[in-house]
This record gives structure tokens, C-alpha cells and sequence, in this order.
């Protein structure tokens, strides 16, 4: 009779780090951009990198706000307890 498998538990890290750090790379790379490299972003006509960089943080906040729903739900689901 075959041995059975040990079941592997699925990762479920908190996700509000993550989202934390999207925002933040998201404004620095922006900050960059828009501090040093301005001049060459006009010059190639590559200027709505800048808007890319705005949207990507401000999408973010709205990430943020469900990784904060998830990790209190996953903190519940560790703890037991029902809604």
C-alpha cells in the first residue's frame, strides 16, 4: 500500500506589505523620473511615463485598502473565529 503524501499548506502571507511597497516603488520611480530625468522624458516624447507612475500610486491606495481586508480576514481564519 502506497505511503500517503504529507498535505502541503498554501502560503498566505500578510499582504499589506506588499501593497505598502507597491506604492512606495511607485512614487519613487515617479520622484526619479520627474527629478532627473524630466528633460530627457519631454525630449522623447515620453512624458506620460510620469502619469503612468501618478496612476500606479494612486491604484495602489485602493489595493491597500483590500490587502487590509484580507489580512483581517486571514488574522480571523488563523484565529478560529467566525465573522
Amino acid at each position: 500500500m502506497p505511503e500517503e503524501e504529507p498535505r502541503i499548506e498554501p502560503l498566505d502571507p500578510p499582504m499589506v506589505p506588499f501593497a505598502v511597497a507597491g506604492i512606495v516603488a511607485w512614487a519613487v520611480v515617479g520622484l526619479v523620473l520627474l527629478v532627473f530625468f524630466r528633460d530627457w522624458l519631454a525630449d522623447t516624447g515620453r512624458d506620460h511615463w510620469l502619469w503612468i507612475c501618478l496612476a500606479g500610486f494612486l491604484v495602489g491606495f485602493p489595493g491597500l485598502a483590500v490587502m487590509l481586508r484580507h489580512d483581517a480576514n486571514r488574522r480571523r481564519r488563523r484565529a478560529g473565529t467566525p465573522r
